[in-house]
């Protein structure tokens, strides 16, 4: 009786070991998304019961194509992580993003459309030949009256009309079809690019000494994802300061939803290298001209060798970054040690409870940083960013800034005048080059660009045209004139610059044009006339800076005269 009991609690111990170490699978969602400018770090998180003595747990719901070098699990409640295993499930047949499955399936839509009109096609021109037949018959018969026989092509001709009409609708369908498959084969071809990732799972093994209730962070880098910034300016009237929002389009290829997601935007690259470059030896040695195949010999070998190549360092660099704010890395192999803590600006939630001080407060709910080396913007707002490779718009931030407003012209190369906001002050907005959509008294007037790398003290807005400011260049008839004296030839060229001010406030115009620059000193350029303006001799510009009352005009003049030898041909003049 005593060994059966002792069988008995070998075989229980047997099965409570059994099932702690049974596998047990738990799905993930993603908590946060850090998005770099290429590239993203994913967080998910779990509660997790973990048994005493050795478990593993299966995560699903994980990325594709996660950088294992970056992967990164953490637990608490004394729950040690002895190791973990990234495995891409997906089969070669799972690896096609949703919106490509259905646009292959409208294609075989279309495709089994166009047999049934392939079929109707061949039914009608059966119908046609027969009609056609009975047409030649009905001229060859003789036994028909006449009245029968106009009445037999009649009625024949008749049915050919809508046979053919018929025809032509089902032509017309087809033509229609086949463009809607080139359409959609376009469409396929883009979503192809896209590098599409099916999900993952994760196994990871873990080790208590006591059955515990543990929060799991689980982190990584992924490269399908990304973001670029682009602008909206606003200007409701003259002197209003200028609304700049600040918008981030987010796309992200994973293979999963980020459902409701907390959003981090960094402008930094986890993909770069973070080591600086080193620089090794410049060796210089003479040049050797080539020989061609079958002319070297053993001296010639020797003459390409120099002591100098055995003796050059080399290096092997690792084409991963090192660690940078918001990215971990684990070592290789199948153990990790974990260590540090995610730092106090990213936090995650499990089942509800704040696991990590969330800071709550686009302008409250948006917190710019860019004390470290990389600007970042953290999003308290959640988004749902799905894995198409599509851009979805996240709003980032909305800026108000004083600006002083002036018109921008250069008649010779386009006649309307352009309004410009010259913002000071801009260089901690963190902004990027991007393009920028521009509206202006409540109406949008087009696009253009913003480009930081040429940014100077003030940073300029073209707010797009207008067209109340009327301008006109016009070249001066009478005193243009070409002569000769001497051995030289003389040309003189005027023009004359009409400009309105047709808006009911005054306003401050710039007007741009220019003279010829010689850089012959056979070439001469005299009699300028450029009264009132200022002048850049290197450049040859022309600058005027005017002030215009409500419906004022001011005419501008500009003249000069090209002197050369006359035997000779001025190019662009």
């Amino acid at each position: 009786m005593k060994y059966t009991h002792v069988v008995i609690t070998s075989i229980f111990a047997l099965s409570i070991t059994y099932t702690a170490q049974a596998e047990t699978k738990q799905k993930v969602h993603i908590e946060q998304a850090t998005v770099f400018l290429k590239g993203a770090e994913l967080v998910s998180s779990a509660k997790v019961n973990i048994p005493a003595g050795e478990s593993e747990v299966i995560f699903t719901n994980i990325s594709g194509n996660v950088n294992e070098q970056s992967l990164n699990v953490v637990s608490d409640k004394d729950v040690v992580v002895q190791s973990s295993t990234y495995q891409n499930t997906a089969t070669p047949g799972d690896v096609v993003s949703p919106l490509l499955k259905s646009l292959r399936d409208s294609i075989e839509k279309i495709q089994e459309e166009m047999k049934l009109t392939a079929m109707r096609m061949t039914v009608v021109d059966a119908q046609l030949t027969i009609f056609d037949e009975n047409n030649k018959l009905g001229g060859e018969n003789k036994g028909l009256s006449i009245p029968d026989l106009q009445h037999l092509l009649e009625l024949v001709n008749k049915r050919m009309e809508e046979l053919l009409v018929e025809k032509h609708k089902l032509e017309l369908k087809n033509a229609l079809n086949n463009a809607a498959i080139a359409k959609l084969n376009e469409q396929i071809n883009q979503e192809q690019q896209k590098n599409y990732q099916a999900g993952g799972q994760l196994t990871v093994k873990f080790y208590a000494t006591e059955p515990a209730t543990s929060n799991i962070v689980i982190s990584y880098v992924i490269q399908n994802a990304g973001w670029n910034p682009s602008y909206d300016l606003r200007v409701e009237q003259l002197g209003d300061p200028v609304k700049l929002f600040y918008k981030a389009n987010v796309y992200q290829n994973s293979g999963i939803k980020w459902d409701k997601a907390h959003i981090i935007l960094s402008t930094g690259n986890p993909n770069e290298n973070a080591e600086a470059p080193v620089l090794n030896p410049w060796y210089l040695s003479f040049y050797v001209p080539p020989v061609r195949q079958g002319q070297m010999n053993d001296a010639t070998v020797n003459a390409y060798r120099t002591p100098l190549v055995d003796r050059l360092e080399t290096r092997s660099t690792s084409d991963l970054a090192s660690p940078s704010p918001g990215v971990y890395q684990r070592n290789s192999g199948s153990s990790r040690h974990i260590s540090g803590d995610r730092s106090n600006s990213n936090q995650y939630n499990v089942d509800g409870v704040t696991v990590q001080t969330k800071s709550t407060t686009i302008n409250q709910y948006v917190i710019a940083d860019n004390s470290g080396i990389n600007s970042t913007f953290d999003i308290d707002l959640p988004y749902s960013i799905p894995s198409d490779g599509q851009q979805h718009a996240v709003a980032v931030k909305t800026y108000e800034l004083p600006a002083t407003y002036r018109y921008y012209a250069v008649p010779k190369m386009d006649k309307d005048a352009f309004l410009q906001a010259q913002v000071t002050n801009w260089e901690n907005l963190n902004l990027l080059p991007a393009k920028t959509s521009i509206f202006y008294e409540g109406s949008y007037v087009g696009q253009g660009e913003l480009k930081m790398q040429v940014v100077t003290d003030t940073m300029t807005l073209s707010l797009g045209r207008d067209k109340k400011i009327m301008i006109k260049r016009e070249k001066d008839k009478e005193l243009k004139s070409k002569k000769t004296m001497n051995t030289n030839a003389l040309e003189t060229v005027a023009y004359t610059t009409n400009i309105r001010n047709t808006r009911k406030q005054a306003i401050d115009l710039v007007v741009m044009d220019q003279m010829p620059v010689s850089n012959d000193n056979n070439i001469l350029i005299e009699d300028q006339q450029r009264e009132g303006a200022e002048y850049n001799e290197d450049k040859g510009e022309v600058k005027w800076t005017l002030h215009l009352a409500s419906n004022e005009s001011k005419m501008l003049k500009l003249g000069y005269t090209v002197k050369y030898p006359k035997q000779k041909t001025v190019n662009n003049l």
